[in-house]
């Protein structure tokens, strides 16, 4: 805008308009004048620079005023407004608009424009810069064409988005040579913008996408980048590696437990350079050339060499999906013959794998450092124990258990029955001469380590003899339960490798007598309860009695309903009763479900008694019964009736699978920087463990809970100290505590623990796959992402249609889990008191429960909660609450209780309500892991005051960043940063994470990006995917270097977070 010319044109408007009033004629004509001098004065006004105008507004002005200002339209209008920016008067502009602004959004708006323009300062970003004049080009290589059949060519769809840049600016170049009209070169302008973004990228723009000739957008830089099939996900994260195999999987019973049996064909071709090496050294070819040839014709000599070369190399096995960490582990590999490789059967419950097809890849570590690596860490046998448990995974099952379970029962009509021996010895003999069964009951006196005669079996003597020397006869019958606490004890006395001794010859025992037992499963072993017919005819004859009652108008249609199913529930449960009664102890059915080695009464139910009620697609109940059994057979209607329940039950487990691998993927992300980075934080902080959480309904034993923790104080009874401050809790001093008086124990926690970076291996405890306190280095964080994630796919994923809550849905399983760590609103939400006060009165309106609470305030002021009629209440009139007290069922919300209550009750919150989740489906996890991922979710706060900071109000950062500045600005003797503690859901925390690689490589990339790029921020590589995605060795284990910041920790004086006020009263657990 040119200023003088605009001051001009408005003095010659005025002198203008004067001389026009004079001469006008009519008072009409004088007011229309008046009107249109104001009109073109306001006109002349608006006219000022960055002002946005339309096409007609801009050929109207220009008539009128051409000298007063210049407009142009495109990228290059809004390079020359950017080129007149500058940053630091703008900045010292907003600060003083900042202090006089009240409204909340626009001060968000300025502190965004804030932080842009300071970090473009900090970093010599000029704003001009974001025009782009150059436009880079992809290598050849990176967008190539292909040949196909008949002279045409397949291309990168890169290839066309550049041919329409470079067509549309070289037509624009001839256009304005030519100098043609306007019109024509701004819709060419337009076209090559279009052009150029579409390359940038093309899915950013609805509705205006660039199509190729088959009508499918096209794929542009920034898609390249994006999602599973993108640069990131695709290459960078995941790479397909050589010196890999895979096949299909097959049983290898004879194999230990860190052997697995590979294909000769297979092994030949994984280890060919080691054979090629040695055919060299050893002169029997003289280059790489024949010995290729050599190795294809196979001699003898070759085979030779590939079982030396073998000899003393790991190799390791995966199967896809790869869950937890022991989906990948490492075997001694032997030459089999065939194609498939052969697994032990004691890893199967490790990898999940069975073999109905199932398939698995075999990668060889190929560096000596890798190899001691696989050997030391990643071995089948020293990888025993579950990481998220610490209970043992490599257990016998099925025929191992049945093998066992034989073995060790007692059979009173037993060969040999009640006869004595002096030892095992004679025993053995009498058995193996055929004089005693192996399960009749006998007499031997000093059995090992028994003194006296003992009153057993040969099979029990037998079983003992595969114990450790010392262990303690077992002199009792084994299931899979007692199999698993026994492997159990025997790692904690003595050892993994002896726990891994162990259960392969368990297992090597178990075949061998589940082979001779002879146990078989046959239609004849089936016996259908005699008293069946009797039950149905009784229920049949209940149904019509509530049927009459509905035709009578005494029923409505729904309370039928109900009673018809209960009368049928009722039924099956007798005849289910009924079922194993009706079977003798010898009973191969009876012995594989007693023994606990596959399935439950529930099959044999279905197959010899009844099959019972059945639900339709929706998850509700079909008043129907099935009254046929399995063995009798269905009739057409009670089969058709019984589909739609099983392909629910499918299609449920497809979608489950999809959901919760999604959720390990956010958890992973948000834990993965979590390391042990320090050995003790020296903590005065920890949580608190209650005997009687929850009134008792905590689903996991105290012991269990105290165990691999450690003490934060003495835990003492009466004088004597059980367990010392800042000792570990092993399993003895658990069962200890558990046995005293002691019903509250407060413990070391990861959410507590004062490392800045990662988490120290005090405040971790006992790392529950090996046993023993974590290692420095350790990945925590992921271990824990994966210890939640994968007992997710067992969790339900409906929403149950609850009674109590009417009408309102309460989410239940793996969407709870989900709505609990993404802090989403919960549905059923429940109604949290606002205030300390008393229970005036309850009282019933309509559909409506109105409780009244008066307020411990001066006024006594009344607050009215309206809740539904049907809900569950949890308060009493004259009842005392407290701020965020629950007062009807339903789920709390998390952000609600965290105003309320404080960080304390939050925590506690999730770990209850997680551990419920995972309990009622049977699965099990420490808690430990909970609070990991609980730790992320409080580790963000928002700016509240910037001080002698670079921050700006209202920005969300890391906690460790945070604490970090302000140690520096008080050595510095500078304004300490405030900021407000936050609470936020996993994938908010991923995205606001540190690193933009890792944020980039999660979701949103485009915008992560730009916004780093805007920022010009650095990545300081602390976390595991942005090594990984730069090639780097990650930062765990033997690849963590420790800088003196690594160790650091916080001190009290700069932890400036404000909390909620944490109130009394509150378990933190």
């Amino acid at each position: 805008v040119n200023e003088a010319n605009k001051k001009r044109a408005i003095e010659e408007l005025k002198k203008e308009f004067k001389s026009r009033d004079k001469s006008a004629e009519t008072k009409k004509e004088a007011s229309e004048l008046r009107s249109a001098a104001q009109m073109t004065k306001d006109d002349l006004e608006s006219i000022e620079v960055g002002k946005i105008i339309s096409e007609t507004e801009y050929y109207n002005l220009a008539k009128k005023f051409a000298d007063v200002f210049k407009a142009d339209t495109g990228a290059d209008a809004i390079r020359r407004i950017l080129e007149k920016i500058n940053l630091k008067d703008e900045c010292e502009k907003i600060e003083k608009e900042l202090l006089r602004v009240k409204e909340v959004l626009q001060t968000k708006k300025m502190l965004r424009r804030l932080k842009l323009f300071r970090s473009m300062i900090r970093n010599g970003i000029r704003p001009e810069w974001m025009i782009v004049t150059m436009l880079p080009v992809l290598p050849p290589d990176l967008r190539p064409m292909v040949p196909l059949d008949g002279g045409r060519y397949a291309t990168s769809d890169l290839n066309d988005l550049y041919r329409r840049v470079i067509n549309r600016n070289n037509r624009l170049k001839k256009l304005l040579e030519l100098k043609a009209p306007e019109v024509i070169v701004v819709n060419e302008k337009r076209m090559l913008q279009e052009a150029v973004d579409s390359l940038i990228d093309n899915s950013a723009r609805f509705g205006t996408q660039q199509l190729s000739s088959q009508r499918r957008p096209l794929r542009s830089l920034a898609d390249q980048l994006k999602g599973k099939q993108g640069r990131f996900r695709q290459n960078l994260l995941g790479k397909r590696v050589d010196y890999s195999a895979r096949s299909v999987i097959v049983i290898g019973p004879k194999l230990k437990i860190d052997e697995c049996g590979l294909p000769k064909k297979m092994a030949l071709e994984l280890f060919k350079p080691f054979v090629i090496s040695r055919l060299l050294s050893d002169g029997l070819v003289h280059n790489i050339k024949n010995a290729g040839r050599l190795i294809e014709q196979a001699p003898p000599e070759v085979w030779a060499i590939l079982e030396e070369v073998i000899a003393g190399r790991k190799v390791l096995l995966n199967r896809a999906p790869t869950l937890h960490r022991l989906s990948v582990q490492a075997f001694k590999p032997i030459l089999t013959e065939g194609l498939a490789i052969q697994i032990p059967a004691l890893v199967c419950s490790a990898f999940n794998a069975d073999f109905d097809g199932d398939q698995m890849a075999v990668h060889l570590p190929l560096s000596t450092y890798a190899q001691k690596e696989a050997t030391q860490l990643m071995l089948a046998s020293k990888n025993i124990l579950k990481p998220a448990t610490g209970d043992p995974i490599a257990v016998p099952s099925l025929d191992m258990v049945l093998g066992l379970h034989y073995l060790t029962k007692i059979n009173e009509e037993g060969l040999g029955a009640g006869k004595a021996f002096s030892g095992e010895i004679e025993a053995y003999a009498a058995h193996d001469a055929g004089c005693i069964s192996v399960n009749a009951p006998i007499k031997v006196k000093n059995p090992k380590n028994y003194e006296g005669i003992l009153e057993t079996s040969c099979g029990r003597v037998i079983f003992n003899s595969i114990l450790p020397a010392d262990f303690p006869f077992v002199n009792e019958v084994q299931n899979k339960k007692s199999l698993s606490k026994l492997i159990g004890k025997v790692i904690n006395i003595y050892s993994i490798e002896e726990g891994s001794k162990l259960v392969d010859k368990l297992k090597e025992c178990g075949f061998e007598f589940a082979t001779r037992s002879g146990i078989t499963w046959s239609v004849s072993d089936m016996v259908t309860p005699k008293e069946k017919v009797e039950l149905i005819a009784m229920a049949e004859k209940e149904v019509e009695l509530i049927r009459g009652q509905f035709h009578d108008g005494l029923l409505t249609d729904a309370e039928r309903k109900a009673r018809v199913i209960s009368v049928w529930d009722r039924t099956k449960f007798e005849i289910a009763k009924h079922v194993p009664e009706n079977l003798s102890a010898q009973n191969p059915i009876y012995l594989i479900i007693d023994s606990g080695s596959r399935g439950s009464w529930a099959q044999p139910t279905q197959m010899m008694g009844m099959k019972g009620l059945v639900q339709n697609s929706r998850g509700e109940t079909i008043e129907l019964p099935i009254k046929s059994s399995l063995k009798e057979g269905l009739s057409v209607l009670e089969y058709f009736i019984s589909t739609a329940g099983a392909r629910k039950g499918s299609t449920d487990t497809a979608l489950r699978t999809a959901q919760a691998g999604y959720l390990t993927r956010r958890l992973v992300d948000v834990a993965q920087d979590v390391i042990i980075k320090d050995a003790d934080c020296r903590t005065k902080e920890g949580v608190e463990i209650c005997r009687t959480e929850g009134n008792g309904s905590f689903p996991w034993p105290f012991a269990t809970r105290l165990f691999s923790r450690t003490a934060l104080g003495d835990i003492k009874v009466g004088n004597k100290i059980l367990v010392h401050a800042g000792e570990l809790i092993n399993h003895e001093s658990a069962e200890l505590v558990n046995a005293s008086k002691v019903d509250l124990v407060t413990v070391r926690s990861p959410i507590t623990c004062k490392s800045l970076y990662g988490i120290c291996a005090k405040c971790y405890g006992f790392d529950l796959g090996n046993n023993e306190l974590v290692k420095t280095g350790e990945a925590v964080g992921i271990v824990a992402a994966q210890s939640i994630g994968e007992p997710g796919t067992q969790l339900t994923m409906r929403t149950f249609h609850t009674g109590g809550v009417a009408g309102a849905d309460i989410t239940h399983g793996l969407p709870r889990v989900e709505e609990l760590f993404e802090l989403r609103p919960p549905k059923g939400k429940a109604v949290l008191a606002e205030d300390d006060g008393v229970i005036d009165a309850i009282e019933e309106k309509g559909l409506l429960t109105i409780i009244s609470l008066k307020l411990n305030d001066k006024k006594n002021k009344i607050v009215e909660y309206s809740v539904n009629r049907l809900a569950n209440l949890f308060v009493g009139i004259g009842d005392l609450i407290k701020k965020g007290d629950q007062l009807v069922e339903g789920n709390v919300d998390l952000q609600e209780l965290f105003e309320y209550k404080g960080t304390a009750a939050v925590e506690h919150y999730i770990i209850m309500e997680v551990q419920r989740i995972y309990a009622s489906e049977g699965a099990s996890i420490n808690d430990k892991h909970i609070e990991i991922i609980i730790r992320q979710l409080f580790s963000r706060v928002k700016i509240a005051d910037s001080g002698d900071s670079d921050f700006v109000q209202g920005d969300i950062i890391e906690k460790s960043k945070f604490l970090e500045i302000n140690r520096w600005l008080k050595k510095s003797g500078k304004t300490l940063a405030r900021a407000k503690q936050m609470l936020m859901g996993i994938t908010k925390v991923a995205l606001s994470t540190e690193s933009f690689l890792s944020a980039a490589s999660f979701q949103e990339t485009a915008r992560v990006l730009v916004g780093a790029a805007s920022e010009g921020k650095a990545d300081k590589l602390r976390g595991l995917k942005e090594n990984v995605i730069i090639g780097r060795l990650i930062p765990v284990g033997s690849g963590l270097e420790i800088t003196p910041d690594d160790v650091l920790q916080v001190p009290d004086d700069v932890d400036n977070v404000d909390t909620p006020r944490e109130t009394e009263g509150v378990s933190t657990a």
